[in-house]
């Protein structure tokens, strides 16, 4: 008859306090708040950690300290860069404090977000991070009650549930419109996506406002559909020249739009920018790169993510928060697009 094998025991905490010499306490330091541990402490508790194959047992902690050590954050999609930045320098943050990130991807779909934000908080997460800040009152509400920090970001607000960091997308807009106008454009379009994703209805509106400064009361609009790609982009420019083959000027919602924009006039033959100037938007690294150069607006991907960390352990550490809202503006980069 054979025998049969039982799972190894679990390590405890105990365990690994004995054989490094130190304390449990001290242990759960580094577990939890590794930068109050000296370095060599700190690594000598690591190492056994490593070589025992410890796990803290996570439930038992988070009913005696009512506390996850987890931050829910939820995006619009991951396949973005820019969203991507913004969570990687969330995450780096949070870990100084032993936080972990929690990260859910709504697709810009705002009843999944709803969903998500839900399904997060039945997690217990210690705070909740949010891009922008248009959401349905019922998930407003259920965030006000949540007794947790809820930051919102890319977007500002004058009303924000808790904290906002971000920088404004109606001013980036208005910015490029005077831009244009200052550059002698006069036939100008507006090519993005606006089905759920109220950034880029910002954009929009503050390009319009800017425009209507000048004395210029119409935009021509090509709405496009996901994914905000390149093919999307090129396809957009078809369909302007198509319904407005006079059009001098073009801001895109993003630079992936855009390059595929700048892309698809090369192919036609079609000058940039002396037949159409193209402008992006969100400074991605290839921007920089095109033939022409692409003219956009870069924003501070990942100073929205560190200060945002910073906000969350700010106010779960109990310590004053002097700015709920805190406005990283962004930067205008003229190239040789428009």
């Amino acid at each position: 008859m054979s025998k049969t094998l039982l799972p190894p025991k679990r390590s405890r905490l105990e365990d690994v306090a004995r054989q490094a010499g130190v304390s449990a306490q001290t242990v759960s330091r580094v577990l939890r708040k590794p930068g109050l541990v000296a370095e060599a402490t700190r690594q000598r508790v690591q190492s056994v950690i490593d070589r025992l194959g410890y796990l803290p047992d996570l439930v038992a902690s988070n009913l005696a300290t009512s506390s996850t050590r987890m931050v829910a954050a939820i995006i619009p999609s991951l396949a973005s860069s820019v969203f991507a930045d913004t969570m990687q320098a969330l995450s780096a943050t949070l870990a100084t404090n032993g936080y972990q990130l929690l990260i859910g991807d709504s697709n810009y779909s705002p009843e999944h977000e709803d969903e998500l934000v839900q399904a997060m908080l039945g997690r217990r997460p210690d705070a909740i991070v949010l891009t922008g800040t248009s959401r349905s009152k019922k998930v407003r509400a259920l965030l006000a009650r949540a007794g947790v920090p809820v930051v919102e970001t890319w977007n500002l607000t004058a009303n924000p549930i808790d904290l906002c960091v971000g920088f404004s997308n109606h001013a980036a807009g208005f910015d490029i419109a005077r831009y244009i106008f200052r550059r002698g454009y006069r036939r100008v379009a507006f090519i993005g996506r606006l089905r759920n994703d109220p950034r880029s209805e910002d954009r929009l509106r503050g390009f319009r406002e800017g425009l209507r400064g000048h004395g210029m009361s119409s935009v021509r609009v090509i709405e496009v559909g996901d994914p905000a790609s390149p093919e999307v982009g090129a396809a957009g420019i078809d369909e302007l020249l198509r319904r407005y083959p006079d059009a001098d000027a073009v801001f895109f919602g993003s630079d992936r739009l855009a390059i595929g924009g700048l892309l698809a006039c090369v192919r036609r033959g079609i000058a940039v920018p002396e037949r159409l100037a193209i402008v992006g938007f969100g400074d991605f690294e290839i921007s920089s790169l095109t033939m022409p150069s692409l003219t956009t607006i870069a924003v501070p991907t990942w100073e929205i993510g560190s200060i945002t960390g910073e906000l969350v352990l700010a106010r779960l550490a109990g310590r004053e928060i002097p700015e709920r809202i805190v406005d990283l503006g962004y930067r205008f980069i003229q190239r040789e697009s428009a």
